[in-house]
């Protein structure tokens, strides 16, 4: 699981996938530094600024607001989602099998209190955002610690290329 604060808030950008965005509009400034963080890490380049391909290997991506209103960034937090969003965490959660939840930014962080298992592993760090990744979130290793956990569960490793 991949979790992130809300939608994107630009015209024609929220895809239902967190820091995904349709083939058509350009990757947005985050997006662009969860690729430069990829490719640090794996050497992995990404061509699509969709991330379909990691939800059908199994990644959720999800953010903790599912709706943002147009050009307010975290404009609905607080207000009608996170009961909502903390079921499904915490129904993740339950599962006997090992996840991975890999948590960007101070928002998604705090949901931290959330995962009680502990056979997941819990991965957090700033956001990618231009404004933070500079503070932790460049350097974190995310996707090959994701792919260790997994391949060490005996799980397939996310081919994040795709």
């Amino acid at each position: 699981m991949i979790l992130g604060q809300d939608p994107y808030h630009g015209e024609g950008q929220a895809q239902g996938l967190s820091f995904s965005v349709p083939d058509s509009i350009p990757a947005p400034p985050s997006l662009q530094n969860i690729f430069k963080e990829l490719f640090s890490d794996l050497g992995l380049e990404k061509s699509s600024p969709a991330l379909t391909a990691w939800a059908q290997q199994g990644v959720l991506l999800l953010n903790a607001c599912l709706t943002v209103p147009a050009g307010r960034a975290n404009g609905h937090a607080g207000l009608i989602w996170e009961p909502f969003t903390d079921a499904i965490i915490k129904g993740v959660n339950s599962k006997t099998t090992p996840v991975v939840f890999i948590l960007w930014g101070a928002y998604a962080r705090k949901k931290k209190a959330l995962i009680t298992n502990p056979q997941h592993l819990v991965i957090e760090s700033a956001h990618p955002s231009p404004f933070s990744a500079h503070r932790g979130f460049f350097g974190s290793p995310p996707f090959s610690r994701t792919n260790a956990f997994l391949a060490e569960n005996v799980f397939t490793p996310i081919d994040w290329a795709r």
